[in-house]
């Protein structure tokens, strides 16, 4: 397929400055051309989830244009094969309106369902069945379905996160809804995309610092108001939107179960732990050139603006895929 649409790629973990560069390259990078950004994060889909979410402010999209925030409501369902073909819709209209659609997140597998048009397994859910193996997680732990998964595809119970019980399930509803293992009905398809994939990292302290900050920052914002909110207007906490980073640990507070100095003890601590998956999950791909997220803003912005004008300015002359 001829890569006919340029789309700036700009990923890494959290609290490394994503939607910061983001507004500084709208600022200097396109001119008289317009961006818009398409979000690739799996929280921020959810509505009334904005603190721990880190969604973008009311001020910084109305600077830069986002697609992708509030998609659904916390109780409903939104699949990857629904973002990848939304993501690719609004990727689409973004470059219709003559303007450079540049997809931002920190969820990997978001990224990778654009970039490289991953092919998505169309079974659709089976409650009863996830039901089942929810039941076996929570008696069990998770690592009784790594085991049934790894019978069933050791190629995916590799791949997959052994903490992430919600991947691990829908590849086990995959595997025995369509008799075939889930890896082999993955795999990349060609995409009309011409890709400049920028990448924010840094020391891990420094990113651990930041991270903590910003749970600060979040805690002062509100994130015990907003966690109460959600739970008053009825959404469960058995909603795999209530076991994001920060409602699932202030849950523990607001059901007793901890302390609040605790509950941000090991908001913090997961956090840490999520970066290194995103890092992990990141670091393979070559395509990504990686920017000091440590540098002061100016130098990173220059970096970036160093990497992605020639990248743009060839847009006419069949510029290569990064």
């Amino acid at each position: 397929m001829d890569q006919t649409i340029p789309l700036l790629v700009l990923v890494g973990p959290t609290a490394s400055g994503k939607t910061a560069l983001a507004l500084a390259l709208s600022s200097h990078l396109t001119g008289t051309r317009e961006m818009e950004v398409v979000s690739a994060d799996s929280r921020q889909i959810y509505r009334l989830m904005d603190i721990a979410t880190a969604k973008p402010t009311a001020g910084e999209r109305a600077r830069l244009p986002h697609h992708l925030l509030d998609v659904v409501w916390p109780d409903e369902s939104y699949t990857l094969a629904q973002y990848q073909e939304d993501a690719q819709a609004a990727i689409a209209a973004i470059h219709g309106r003559g303007a450079l659609p540049v997809l931002v997140g920190g969820t990997g597998l978001y990224v990778r369902a654009v970039v490289d048009g991953l092919a998505i397994p169309r079974v659709p859910p089976n409650p009863a069945l996830r039901a089942r193996l929810e039941a076996e997680a929570a008696a069990y732990g998770p690592a009784t379905l790594v085991r049934q998964l790894a019978e069933r595809d050791p190629v995916a119970a590799e791949r997959i996160d052994s903490t992430n019980v919600r991947r691990i399930i829908r590849a086990l509803e995959v595997c025995i809804e369509s008799g075939r293992p889930f890896s082999e009905q993955q795999g990349a398809r060609p995409t009309p995309y011409r890709t400049l994939m920028l990448g924010l990292n840094a020391t891990r302290d420094l990113l651990y610092a930041r991270a903590d900050a910003r749970v600060d920052a979040m805690l002062a914002a509100g994130l015990v108001e907003e966690t109460r909110m959600l739970v008053e207007r009825g959404y469960d906490w058995s909603l795999p939107s209530m076991s994001s980073l920060g409602y699932r640990e202030i849950g523990m507070y607001l059901r007793g179960e901890m302390t609040l100095a605790d509950a941000v003890e090991r908001l913090k601590f997961n956090t840490h732990s999520y970066i290194r998956r995103q890092l992990t999950w990141f670091r393979p791909d070559a395509r990504i050139h990686w920017l000091d997220a440590a540098q002061p803003p100016e130098a990173l912005l220059a970096g970036a603006l160093a990497l992605a004008r020639p990248w743009l300015a060839g847009e006419s002359q069949g510029g290569v895929r990064s």
